[in-house]
């Protein structure tokens, strides 16, 4: 669903996944419209902070409500966990988590906690990356062999 010039129809607490190169994404859930503007909740670093320091990791990022295109106007539904996890209910668990979390500061880590980690974490209370672990199948096999030369 989505990509292209289509628009798919989104409900509170879909997570909105936004390609942004052949290997990663950036994620966000639907949060509703306000004045007529649909509104995303993602995570993501500061405006201070706009290019991740080495090792994948951002000490200063918070959760924002954007307006849904200004993440880019090429979007999809992908609420990949459906048949794994149920999704919890936006207006009494996920709108109060996103509300609670807006504004704290944590830390983004491409690998432990990325704006996949934090939709997954507020739709179904399961934090997981599936692009993370698709890559970490290439990267595993590459770590172990620099460990046993020990140049790692």
């Amino acid at each position: 669903m989505g990509l292209k010039h289509s628009q798919p129809k989104l409900f509170p607490g879909d997570i909105v996944e936004y390609p942004r190169n052949k290997y990663f994404s950036h994620f966000a859930v639907y949060y509703g419209e306000r004045d007529g503007v649909p509104y995303v909740a993602h995570l993501t670093c500061r405006d201070s902070d706009t290019k991740l320091p080495l090792f994948g990791r951002a000490l200063r990022s918070e959760v924002k409500l954007d307006p849904l295109e200004l993440l880019g106007k090429k979007y999809k539904v992908s609420n990949m966990m459906d048949d794994s996890f149920p999704a919890r209910d936006f207006h009494s668990v996920v709108k109060m988590a996103i509300d609670d979390m807006m504004g704290r500061e944590v830390t983004f880590d491409i690998l432990f906690h990325n704006s996949e980690h934090q939709a997954t974490l507020f739709r179904y209370g399961v934090k997981k990356s599936e692009q993370i672990e698709r890559i970490y199948k290439h990267i595993m096999p590459a770590w172990k062999k620099l460990f046993d030369e020990k140049k790692l």
